[in-house]
């Protein structure tokens, strides 16, 4: 039987083998909890505090601005209350196609949802205003889950420089603080905070050939979170509990990797996607390409086959070997059709005749013309 073709990489990505080999020692001969005061206890200790500084290099920052935790969601969840709690009186403004891990969080404060355009922008000027005098954060993500849509992160960090300028000159002295879901960006994109104009940024292990449940999040000196997890005070007193340090040197090894491979790998993908693209247009009538043409991830195609129930075709593109996704994997047992789908503007027929298809490492020219032929056996 032939290999199943993984087409679902926005989803979970494989971990890869040189992340097992560096994670493998934690596991058994180095599996001490950091806190002890032994040696060996405090050579763990070390090789934890050595893969902070990694992670914090691939971003700019010092090691003490980097957070480790048990994955992206967690992260999210810790940028938003770890302020809102915090600033109760305070509103945070974020865009209407963030993942649930920024939207549900901001939802159990007063808060504002920015629109975006009909390929998943944020509208900058838009965005503008919704921000107010009590606004204390703004969270958009860095490229979207589900379109691939980039959003124009350092637009944004350009108008909240400007409106912390008047705010100063005004004399109100309120915070205005960026966070960036960077998840999905981290294979692709650059994570470089100072660059960006971030003060928070989110990112997660097992979207980039990393271990699952491992993550972390940058948090710029100066800004101080709440703790959301109370106990032994670990992570700089942020987030209590025994580290997970196999996940820990995963998380570093994943970055590293990811960041020397990034260059060919996205010129390889953008290449697969140009031909993902060019196929299903000319083979498959009536077909639409949601997200940026632009501003895309180069991994990324998402598609709507007008008249056709996703799940359904996902269930026989399945049997024929490929695996893809209609959307978030996170809200896959919903019934209710897409947040994002919705936002751009697609009705709920149309939300629920889409697919997203999103390549990886192991994704081959071979493997998409198959995809292409099997999409158009199937649905022309």
């Amino acid at each position: 039987m032939k290999k199943p073709i993984y087409m679902d990489h926005a989803a979970a990505t494989p971990l890869d083998s040189e992340v097992l080999l560096a994670m493998q020692p934690y596991f058994s001969e180095k599996f001490y909890n950091p806190s002890a005061l032994y040696l060996a206890a405090k050579d763990t200790s070390k090789d934890i505090a050595a893969a902070r500084t990694r992670v914090a290099g691939h971003f700019g920052a010092r090691p003490a601005e980097v957070i480790f935790l048990a994955g992206g969601t967690e992260a999210n969840n810790l940028a938003i209350h770890g302020v809102m709690k915090k600033y109760p009186e305070a509103n945070v403004v974020v865009s209407a196609v963030e993942h649930e891990a920024v939207l549900q969080p901001a939802r159990q404060y007063m808060h504002k949802e920015a629109s975006v355009t009909a390929d998943g922008r944020v509208d900058v000027s838009s965005l503008a205003g919704l921000i107010d005098d009590q606004t204390v954060l703004v969270s958009v993500m860095y490229a979207n889950n589900e379109v691939g849509t980039i959003q124009p992160i350092k637009q944004v960090a350009r108008l909240l420089s400007e409106l912390r300028k008047r705010r100063k000159n005004s004399g109100n002295t309120l915070p205005l603080y960026f966070h960036t879901d960077a998840c999905q960006a981290t294979l692709y994109l650059d994570l470089h905070a100072a660059r960006l104009g971030v003060d928070l940024l989110t990112i997660n292990g097992g979207k980039m050939y990393g271990p699952k449940q491992s993550g972390a999040l940058y948090v710029r000196t100066g800004v101080h979170l709440l703790p959301q997890i109370l106990g032994g005070g670990q992570e700089l007193g942020v987030r209590s509990g025994t580290e997970n340090v196999p996940g820990v040197i995963g998380l570093a090894a994943a970055l590293d990797l990811a960041y020397s491979r990034r260059s060919k790998e996205v010129e390889r993908l953008q290449r697969l996607q140009t031909l993902f693209i060019a196929m299903v247009e000319d083979k498959i009538p009536h077909v639409l390409v949601n997200g940026s043409r632009k501003h895309r991830l180069p991994n990324n195609v998402h598609v709507t086959f007008p008249g056709v129930d996703n799940e359904r075709l996902i269930m026989a593109l399945d049997e024929a070997g490929i695996q893809a996704a209609a959307g978030s994997a996170c809200s896959a047992s919903s019934e209710e059709p897409s947040h994002v789908l919705r936002a751009i503007g697609l009705s709920d027929e149309e939300a629920q005749s889409s697919l997203r298809f999103t390549m990886g490492r192991t994704t081959s020219e071979e493997d998409v013309r198959y995809a292409v032929d099997t999409l158009v056996r199937l649905v022309v």
